[in-house]
């Protein structure tokens, strides 16, 4: 081939490829599926328009992270459960705070036969977590009522804001226990515990505090440890239940009623 012949060819190659062909992809862009945003107030929509009036069933589980087999046997398992009203994720739905991860667990989940409701975890913070949870599931501190109970879920991240005295959000968290005309049951829902090394040290005897004394707040639910535990941790009457992960393969079934409560580990 000739000199000129060698360029000419290496030009008609080229001009055969647009510009428009190519793309960049950014992991931490946040692009959705048609109807795949706003996801807990959508789901809590979805609860059936009658709650039991004796007992309420639910599922309490977290951590799905990576263990992407594991969160489908888990709805397996769950959609085997009767009179289940919907399922709480205790937070770490990513691992690494990725849209694609919340799309891939959004898959799974709902393959669920009830709702099901989230609240952030530490993992779901990382880069551009907050903004992908904010536009794929809604405000990371947001609360609902179902038949005799409020669930208060708020964003319990502390380390992830460099425990700057903001998260969690103690005001909010109080003005929501404030805000209970008819008395209902409320139960607070976070993913790190306040007793553990992640939540903010300075914070945590007000949060408990305010849980203990609310006479409506028993009972308080949450993820991170990858662990179950159960127990009164500051002896003052509420119940701090921490559910494990995926990777470990449980969850809890909890029973709610007027003066009682049961919870059972179920491994799958």
């Amino acid at each position: 081939m000739n000199r000129i012949a060698l360029p000419l060819l290496l030009f008609f190659l080229l001009s055969l490829i647009s510009c428009d062909s190519l793309f960049l992809y950014n992991p931490n862009q946040v692009t959705l599926l048609n109807g795949q945003s706003n996801l807990n107030n959508k789901n809590i929509a979805l609860l059936p328009s009658n709650p039991p009036q004796d007992t309420l069933r639910f599922i309490l589980m977290g951590d799905t992270q990576r263990w992407y087999d594991e969160s489908e046997d888990f709805v397996k398992s769950a959609n085997s459960q009767k009179g289940i009203s919907f399922v709480l994720h205790a937070g770490d739905i990513s691992d690494f705070g990725l849209a694609q991860e919340l799309k891939w667990v959004d898959r799974i989940m709902s393959r669920l036969n009830v709702p099901y409701m989230t609240v952030i975890g530490n993992h779901d913070i990382i880069a551009n977590g907050p903004d992908a949870y904010r536009k794929m599931f809604g405000p990371l501190d947001y609360s609902f009522t179902y038949g005799n109970y409020k669930f208060i879920f708020i964003n319990t991240n502390s380390r992830e804001y460099a425990f700057d005295g903001t998260v969690p959000n103690v005001p909010w968290l109080r003005a929501q226990l404030a805000d209970n005309p008819e008395g209902k049951e409320m139960i607070v829902v976070g993913h790190v515990p306040p007793y553990d090394n992640d939540f903010d040290k300075k914070l945590e005897p007000e949060f408990a505090g305010l849980l203990r004394d609310n006479p409506n707040v028993n009972m308080s639910l949450y993820g991170h440890q990858h662990s179950f535990t159960d127990g009164e941790y500051y002896k003052d009457g509420v119940r701090y239940v921490v559910t494990t992960s995926m990777g470990a393969r449980g969850y809890l079934l909890i029973k709610l009623w007027k003066g009682g409560q049961d919870i059972n580990r179920i491994a799958f």
